[in-house]
């Protein structure tokens, strides 16, 4: 398991003393320690947790998001204390486990939602299986220009595509000048290619990155 660890402390003076880190970093290591699992990268903030506009904890949510890795915190409560915030992280598609309680995750969050989607998964399957059963018979089944339509997106498929694409594009270019500021300098190509396969951020086909695909990732970036 891939993972990026996030901890928050609600004031400047716990975050000086690392009064309070100490304790979440104790929980969470010994946790990955158990899964085996490789660290990304730790993210620290320093917030209150009613607020769900916070930057450290967007950044290490867009480092899951593109690196598809799990969020680390300590306890429930360093993530968030609204409700709809966490179904946010379950809609994006982001896990996220608690070290203290590792059941409170998205699964059980989510739980309801994953029932009725293996409700509809079973029906697919039924609805399939039938029809292989059918066509087995000798019955001739659906549209001749079924096979047509089917490669065909529609508009809201189109647009939904492009949509997902952009937003990916520009987290991954929000990620670029991230390491050339880290490094100060305009740096080749290749070697953003290469920051990015060591930090192990993936392209949308989940592939390393090369110098062409940076290419294409600012193009994208100067077009949009």
């Amino acid at each position: 398991m891939n993972a990026v660890t996030y901890y928050r402390v609600s004031t400047k003076a716990q975050g000086r003393s690392g009064l309070g880190l100490e304790a979440q970093r104790s929980t969470v290591e010994s946790y990955l320690q158990v899964k085996d699992a490789h660290l990304l990268d730790e993210v620290v903030e320093i917030e209150s947790g009613g607020k769900n506009d916070r930057p450290q904890l967007e950044r290490a949510l867009r480092r899951c998001r593109l690196a598809k890795a799990t969020l680390v915190v300590a306890k429930l409560d360093r993530l968030s204390r609204d409700v709809e915030f966490i179904h946010r992280l379950q809609r994006e598609g982001v896990d996220f486990v608690c070290a203290d309680m590792p059941e409170a995750n998205t699964l059980t969050i989510g739980l309801l939602a994953v029932l009725a989607q293996h409700e509809r998964e079973l029906i697919s399957t039924r609805t399939k299986d039938a029809l292989a059963a059918a066509k087995a018979r000798g019955v001739r089944l659906g549209n001749p220009r079924l096979a047509e339509c089917a490669n065909t997106d529609s508009s809201a498929a189109r647009r939904a595509h492009i949509a997902i694409a952009t937003e990916r594009n520009a987290e991954l270019s929000a990620v670029i000048r991230e390491i050339e500021e880290e490094h100060g300098k305009r740096m080749t190509l290749q070697a953003l290619a290469d920051v990015l396969n060591d930090r192990e951020y993936k392209t949308a086909r989940g592939k390393s990155f090369t110098r062409t695909t940076v290419a294409r990732l600012r193009s994208a970036a100067q077009r949009s």
